[in-house]
């Protein structure tokens, strides 16, 4: 086990008694394997509850006011599976970077019978997280809303109530890449179903009155193209951040990297597993990044 050297600085308490592991409380047991994770933070439900209503929202405009009404059925069948197979894809995305665990660090076990097992050479330093008195592995960073370390956080996104970090970044970059393409498709659709109403008359253009269905259009292309833009921003940081494997966190502090650097193809195979197949594009696929260490420490 490689640890970290006692004169580098990271976020923790630097006086020689910082561990105090008598002040920790041995960690609750364990749940049972597969218990869901989910955070209980009322800020993160309600936005993951306002990103349901906004992506259902696109699905009722986009075929009760668009597809259904039109007498172009090959038009309407085409396009209605390919935007109700991103949208589905999208949801579940969510539900798995919401659900699973982003790489929690075991909570508590900053005890003096763990910190007396690592048997520790002299010299050698392990670092405690004050707040949720864990043993602190490199790359780790508390959060105040999750209340745990969390290997390789990013950052802390309310749209899916969870933190993004080593097990589910995967999830996330897919949520940011299909609202992305969900809503290119129906800002699409939006300027043809416009043009076919502005040639055709307005009545036989929706089931809709004429003034219900500009308002519901014009929300829609309002709302496609704002999660259109912040998305695409979002999953193109995301992408970068895989490839020069260094999180958002790290690139606000430029923290110093002491971590082995890897060619950008191996990073986005430690993320979305190994090898390279259409399960990267797949939330249902856990990607196979062998076990990670919750101890691991550098030099």
């Amino acid at each position: 086990m490689m640890l970290i050297p006692t004169h580098h600085f990271r976020d923790i308490e630097r006086k020689p008694e910082y561990l105090q592991p008598e002040k920790c409380v041995p960690p609750p047991y364990p749940g049972p394997v597969g218990t869901m994770w989910f955070i209980r933070d009322g800020c993160g439900i309600a936005c993951a509850i306002v990103t349901w209503f906004l992506v259902l929202y696109a699905e009722f405009v986009v075929l009760f006011v668009m597809l259904i009404p039109s007498r172009d059925y090959v038009y309407s069948i085409i396009n209605g599976i390919v935007f109700n197979l991103l949208a589905f894809l999208a949801l579940a995305s969510h539900c798995r970077a919401m659900l699973t665990d982003p790489g929690a660090v075991p909570k508590g076990n900053a005890t003096k019978e763990f910190i007396e097992s690592l048997q520790l050479k002299p010299g050698q330093v392990v670092y405690k997280c004050p707040k949720c008195c864990s043993i602190k592995p490199d790359r780790a960073h508390h959060c105040s809303v999750c209340k745990r370390c969390i290997r390789k956080m990013d950052h802390h996104c309310p749209w899916v109530n969870n933190c993004v970090g080593e097990n589910n970044q995967k999830y996330f970059v897919l949520f940011t890449m299909y609202i992305a393409l969900i809503s290119l498709h129906a800002l699409i659709m939006v300027g043809f179903h416009f043009l076919h109403c502005f040639e055709e008359d307005w009545t036989k253009c929706s089931s809709f009155s004429p003034p219900t269905t500009v308002i519901l259009l014009i929300l829609l292309c309002f709302e496609g193209l704002l999660f259109l833009i912040f998305t695409s921003v979002m999953f193109g940081t995301q992408v970068h951040s895989i490839c020069t494997d260094e999180t958002g966190i790290e690139q606000l502090k430029k923290e110093e990297r002491r971590w082995a650097k890897k060619t950008k193809w191996m990073n986005m195979k430690a993320v979305f597993g190994h090898p390279f197949s259409l399960s990267w594009a797949s939330p249902f696929a856990t990607p196979d990044q062998g076990k990670a260490d919750p101890y691991q420490y550098v030099v």
